[in-house]
């Protein structure tokens, strides 16, 4: 079995392995040598466990865990960026001295709302 992390809980990972291997909750336990209760947390989802704890459920079921890291593709908004690439340079240089005059505006009331605090 291989799974993706990022889209499935730790306890669904224990529980599919655990049933896989035709393993009862009682039976994992002991091989992991704890509690069936620890196991029916663990795979309620009442538990988080850290990778050494999952990836010892796992190998008590007869599976490894499997971690992989990936690059992001996509780490800004193009939706945005298409938007802002479809104005003329004027309309991108007015709109940044519109969202100047908000930032002013935010900062000057953060000021205000300081002082007020102090006196």
């Amino acid at each position: 079995m291989r799974y993706t992390l990022v889209t499935e809980a730790a306890g669904e990972l224990i529980r599919d392995a655990r049933r896989a291997e035709g393993l009862s909750q009682a039976q994992l336990a002991r091989r992991m040598r704890t509690s069936q209760s620890t196991v029916a947390r663990l795979e309620g989802g009442r538990a988080n466990p850290t990778i050494t704890t999952l990836d010892k459920a796992l190998r008590a079921c007869g599976h490894t865990l499997d971690l992989a890291s990936t690059r992001l593709e996509h780490q800004v908004d193009e939706t945005l960026i298409a938007a802002q690439l479809k104005m003329t340079p004027a309309q991108r240089l007015a709109l940044m001295e519109l969202e100047q005059r908000r930032v002013k505006k935010i900062a000057d009331e953060a000021k205000r709302t300081r002082r007020g605090r102090r006196g």
